[in-house]
């Protein structure tokens, strides 16, 4: 009887030989699921041009992709974020943040769509306020007050950007020196902010700065939110929450009167859930003032600590985006200025109310109320305070 030890060798090379094929295809097939934007381990953050400014200034464009495919375009002028996609409830990817498509837009008259905020958000009265025995002017840009750091604010500067690309969360900073008197403001102040999408779908922002003078500091980010992720919607659906039990009344030019209101039996409690529009156009003083709500929360729980804040739900997409942050106060503003002149990047025109947005910040004019916390940044000292917009699906 012949050996079978060659027909034995043969069938297990045959065997090991097919396992190894399949093996390969295996690692292949894993391999091209992968996201394209990783590579070796990190999320890659890609860098393109936006086009230029009058003064022929080239504007960068930063795209950050997480291993989920959400995506977020942030560009140089401004600080701006120019579109966040983020899932539907299906799973389908699209753009949340009002914007344009082009740098001629920023830099025409618009609403500070997506822009970093500095040095103080919201308004300053008069434009005029006094600190350590000196009175400071500030340029002003809303009737007679300041609004958002004056007629070239942070909104309007070219920041410096750096990508911190990692392996679960990719990042951008940028950072700006605001020269001493710039916009009225004492004070040389460097200013860096941070912009981390994250593997679990938050945008993370983080806020620093220092001076060399003793100066004010409020800043913020101005995204205006439609979570339908079809801006020629409206906004009156969304379910809103804002953990605060009391709101700033503001005058007829929406400079808080120095009043803390409860907001208990009044339109302005979002403490539980509610549509944007169920009591938007009811007989308000302070909802007339406003043309809607543009005004500011004063938000349960301690400042410095992070903590939920607020939230928007859209029943028709799915999309919940919760907030946290370690500020004291966030301002609620519903679009009421929108009014159909502003161009839409894939045609037509961001209608009444067709965004949202909901700042987190300290007080408004708190440089000259007394009563409201301080917004006082002095040499040696360093501002520090993170915001964070969560997306998820429900």
């Amino acid at each position: 009887m012949k050996s079978l030890k060659p027909v034995l060798y043969f069938l297990a090379f045959t065997l090991f030989a097919s396992l190894n094929i399949q093996c390969k295809e295996s690692k292949k097939d894993k391999t091209s699921e992968m996201p394209e934007n990783i590579v070796e381990d990190k999320l890659v953050i890609e860098k393109s041009e936006f086009g230029k400014t009058e003064d022929g200034t080239a504007i960068e464009q930063y795209t950050l992709i997480n291993a989920n495919g959400v995506e977020m375009n942030v560009i140089t002028y401004g600080g701006r974020i120019t579109s966040l996609k983020v899932p539907n409830k299906e799973g389908k990817l699209e753009n949340v943040v009002l914007g344009f498509d082009n740098i001629e837009d920023y830099q025409k008259d618009n609403p500070f769509f997506g822009a970093l905020i500095g040095r103080f958000g919201n308004r300053i009265a008069k434009g005029k306020f006094t600190l350590e025995g000196v009175e400071y002017t500030l340029a002003t840009n809303d009737g007679s007050n300041h609004l958002h750091g004056g007629v070239n604010g942070f909104d309007r500067v070219v920041w410096t950007a750096t990508p911190i690309e990692g392996k679960e969360n990719s990042s951008l900073k940028l950072t700006y020196m605001s020269k001493d008197g710039e916009e009225g403001y004492p004070g040389n102040l460097n200013v860096s902010v941070i912009y981390k999408l994250t593997k679990d779908n938050a945008v993370e922002v983080t806020y620093e700065a220092t001076t060399d003078k003793a100066t004010v500091l409020n800043l913020t980010q101005h995204a205006y939110f439609n979570l339908t992720g079809d801006f020629s919607k409206d906004i009156l659906n969304h379910d809103v929450v804002i953990d605060a039990d009391a709101y700033l009344p503001v005058d007829a030019t929406l400079i808080p009167t120095g009043e803390i209101r409860k907001v208990e039996g009044t339109p302005f409690d979002f403490n539980s859930a509610k549509k944007i529009g169920k009591e938007i156009n009811v007989d308000n003083e302070q909802l007339k003032r406003g043309q809607g709500y543009d005004h500011c929360w004063v938000l349960n729980g301690e400042k410095g600590n992070m903590r939920f804040v607020a939230s928007a739900y859209d029943e028709t997409s799915g999309r919940f985006m919760e907030i946290l942050s370690e500020e004291p106060a966030i301002q609620f503003y519903t679009g009421n200025f929108l009014d159909g002149t502003l161009p839409m990047p894939n045609g037509g025109n961001y209608d009444h109310r067709t965004g949202f947005c909901l700042e987190t910040q300290h007080y408004p004019d708190s440089p000259n109320q007394k009563d409201f916390p301080s917004t006082v940044l002095k040499p040696g000292e360093t501002y520090s305070t993170k915001t964070i917009f969560k997306f998820s699906t429900k």
